[in-house]
């Protein structure tokens, strides 16, 4: 039966390739929260970074869990911290990092970005490698 209503719990399965750092992006375009001044809604797009180390976040949890906070009175910075923390705990991952862009209010935007890395886990050396235009045949 499918859940109806909000909850807290992040629930997670094992990651299906333990042996290799890999990144997963998730974007939550419908995030909100309340004002804890006002009580007027806050919205925003939490994107979603991370490394897994031995877990990952099933998707139904994690969407359920980020509408907990549409009643919450919160500041954005006291969420987007509480929601890492909470990740963090429920993952246990190599590294993560949480961006909450939230929209205009006053005339102001407000991103806040929050990180996290395993102690002792360093990334790789990363590679770029050059795109090739295959309309003109030319590298960009």
């Amino acid at each position: 039966r499918m859940a109806s209503k909000p909850e807290k719990n992040l629930d997670t399965f094992p990651n299906p390739f333990i042996d290799r750092d890999y990144h997963i992006h998730m974007e939550i375009p419908e995030f909100t929260c309340l004002c804890p001044k006002t009580g007027q809604p806050d919205f925003a797009t939490l994107i979603l970074d991370y490394i897994p180390d031995k877990k990952c976040v099933e998707l139904k949890s994690l969407k359920l869990y980020t509408w907990s906070y549409r009643d919450e009175g919160v500041f954005h910075e006291a969420v987007t911290n509480k929601i890492l923390d909470d990740l963090v705990t429920a993952l246990k991952p190599r590294y993560i990092r949480l961006t909450a862009r939230f929209y205009v209010r006053g005339g102001i935007f407000t991103n806040v970005t929050v990180d996290f890395r395993k102690k002792g886990w360093q990334p790789k050396p990363a590679i770029f490698l050059q795109e090739f235009d295959t309309q003109s045949n030319v590298r960009s």
